[in-house]
């Protein structure tokens, strides 16, 4: 399932709150399609992921609030549908990198910028991973 873009309301602030919080429960959601997977490769690999974006997406939140000085406005829930198939991993994943980029070409600071291309490099290695190493 592909989610389309949306322009949050709120500017730059609000829609690098809601990236961050997409991000922590993309784990939630990657984490469901590992244990359902039948293929050692695309455990092993979407394991690699979920352990790695949440500690991304804690650096990045800190540092973003730090150059800002301010707590960003969190939402306060969201909808996490289940992924259930590698397939669906690949195409939430694409998604995910779809809308860092999106919020990136909001940030002005290079080291945010750079932290979310290292995340965008995780999706890609993840991406490849399932895709290609089966």
């Amino acid at each position: 399932m592909i989610q389309k873009l949306q322009r949050p309301s709120g500017g730059a602030h609000k829609a690098m709150a809601d990236l961050i919080y997409e991000m922590l429960h993309s784990s939630t959601k990657i984490h469901i399609a590992h244990l359902l997977s039948t293929s050692y490769s695309a455990h092993v690999t979407m394991g690699e992921f979920y352990d790695s974006i949440i500690e991304v997406a804690d650096g990045l939140a800190e540092q973003y609030q730090g150059k800002e000085e301010m707590l960003l406005p969190y939402p306060d829930e969201m909808s996490i549908p289940a992924i259930k198939t590698t397939d669906a991993a690949i195409n939430y994943l694409r998604t995910l990198y779809d809308k860092i980029g999106y919020v990136q070409g909001m940030m002005t600071c290079s080291s945010i910028i750079n932290t979310m291309d290292e995340i965008k490099s995780l999706i890609n290695s993840t991406k490849y991973k399932l895709l290609f190493l089966k």
